[in-house]
């Protein structure tokens, strides 16, 4: 990946090499495809709207796609995934935790994984094990359609938090 060089950078790429730099930010090729043909964007709000629509209309296989491209909550080797740096430094208050809260991530997420058939997403950043760990149990409880509802939701902050990376802001 070069060097970003803001919305400008961005705005200036041909379409198949701005279509490349943002599976960066989400491995769906229909949020890449919706984002990079949205630019011109004439702000960072504009952009992270354009990507917040694209998320919201995206099918099942679209938001799994994206999932794929995003390692497991407390996953320490992330390294088969697209941007893990990223992923690592997003899951950092995983890192830390004890191990009750390791063992409890291992197996909320196998009882995610097995209940809505993919990965549980969730907003990382700044946030502790113990934390995630409880946004888990909770989510446990949502039907699968409120669950790709909340999907989608984390799924936009995790985008913005990204594309505010590729792009240096």
């Amino acid at each position: 990946m070069k060097e970003a060089g803001g919305l400008g950078w961005l705005n200036g790429l041909p379409q198949a090499e701005a279509r490349c730099e943002l599976l960066a930010c989400c491995t769906s090729g229909r949020w890449t495809e919706g984002v990079a043909a949205g630019r011109p964007y004439p702000s960072m709000t504009a952009l992270l709207d354009s990507s917040n629509k694209v998320v919201a209309g995206l099918a099942v296989d679209d938001l799994r796609a994206a999932l794929d491209g995003h390692p497991r909550i407390g996953d320490r080797a992330g390294t088969s995934h697209g941007h893990s740096d990223w992923s690592r430094r997003e899951q950092a208050g995983v890192t830390t935790s004890d191990d009750a809260v390791q063992q409890g991530l291992a197996e909320g997420n196998a009882a995610y994984e097995r209940r809505f058939g993919h990965i549980y997403l969730v907003c990382a950043a700044g946030r502790s094990g113990a934390e995630l760990l409880a946004v888990l149990r909770d989510r446990l409880g949502n039907d699968p359609q409120t669950e790709w509802d909340v999907v989608r939701t984390e799924l936009s902050k995790i985008n913005a938090l990204r594309l505010a990376k590729l792009l240096g802001a």
